[in-house]
């Protein structure tokens, strides 16, 4: 656990400042260049957090926690209000109002790399080969280099990060191989490598926010989806869809991200303080997963979906591994190059 702690404050540090922890990992010092912050000293902060998952999610939990953490070590003066189920809007509307001040935090992913094109690596099929493969890249020279574009290119501080589980296909029918996908019309979100791996297995990908997917497939306007258990459930997939077809195409994360600017207008006591409860959100939000994610596949079939485990899938990586390669620049295919190479 000692370690483990360590791992967290490094990973943190990186995330924060771009450079490695000074002593010892839980004495975290204030960022270098940023000076007193601009913050009056006693005034109330009010920042808004809005995010995709509902309430019921660990996601949401961990940033409930995270507000009560910050209020807890800045006396009330940092109150940290949460919108969930894209009440402020959908993932790249949040970031955008970030931005220009109207929100303040967000969990964001892959969706970034319209603005840092490293930030496509958080989410590519068949890169990462397992959970413990992606935190030595996350906790690594490679997070490193994708937290530092997203904070130099977007404004934004990735402050902690929740690791997801796998990305599996959702379907009314047993898919088990390319020949089973061929034609099915699924939703993926607006990540052009997803698009394009898709297209290149035989499937008709088709663009949509997480928020219109229920509909979608209660409609039959799609017939497939993916998606890692956790939001399979929290988003009552099981009540539109028959199987969990385990592709495991993709092992990913997302950061819970702070505007740049709100951070540089705090005072240092409040930099260190929004540092420390970040650290501990951390540690608390992987213990949630660890404890929940595994649930979710369970409450899932429980609830009527069949698990299909017999998927083929050196085949979908065989069918996706060109597009992928094809879509990726010059600059992404070297991250790509060494998660590849990553032991």
């Amino acid at each position: 656990m000692k370690k483990w702690s360590k791992l967290l404050s490094l990973s943190l540090a990186v995330f924060l400042f771009g450079t490695a922890l000074a002593g010892c990992a839980r004495n975290n010092q204030p960022p270098q260049g940023g000076g007193q912050g601009t913050a009056a000293p006693g005034k109330k902060i009010v920042w808004k957090f809005g995010h995709l998952s509902n309430e019921d999610h660990l996601w949401h939990k961990t940033a409930e926690r995270f507000g009560e953490l910050l209020s807890e070590k800045t006396n009330g003066q940092i109150e940290v209000q949460i919108y969930p189920n894209e009440q402020l809007g959908k993932e790249t509307d949040v970031i955008n109002m970030i931005k220009t001040g109207a929100a303040d935090l967000t969990i964001t992913g892959e969706s970034l790399q319209t603005w840092a094109p490293k930030a496509a690596l958080m989410a590519v099929p068949y890169a990462f080969r397992d959970t413990d493969h992606m935190r030595k890249g996350i906790e690594g020279e490679i997070g490193q280099e994708i937290a530092e574009q997203i904070t130099d290119t977007v404004g934004l501080i990735p402050i902690y990060y929740h690791v997801r589980a796998p990305r599996n296909l959702t379907s009314n029918k047993p898919i088990r191989n390319i020949a089973d996908l061929k034609g099915l019309k699924m939703r993926v979100p607006n990540v052009p490598i997803f698009v394009e791996a898709w297209k290149a297995a035989g499937a008709s990908p088709q663009v949509m926010a997480f928020s219109e997917v229920f509909t979608a497939l209660q409609q039959g306007v799609i017939s497939g989806q993916e998606n890692p258990y956790d939001l399979i459930y929290s988003g009552g997939l099981y009540e539109v869809q028959k199987y969990v077809n385990e592709t495991e195409h993709v092992h990913g994360w997302v950061y819970v991200v702070l505007g740049k600017n709100q951070y540089d207008a705090l005072t240092d006591e409040q930099k260190t303080a929004v540092r420390e409860a970040a650290e501990e959100a951390q540690v608390y939000g992987d213990q949630l997963f660890i404890e929940l994610v595994a649930d979710y596949k369970k409450q899932v079939q429980d609830r009527g979906m069949e698990i299909i485990s017999d998927v083929d899938r050196e085949a979908f990586r065989n069918a996706m591994e060109p597009a992928v390669k094809s879509i990726l620049n010059e600059e992404q295919n070297a991250i790509y190059e060494k998660i590849m190479n990553m032991q």
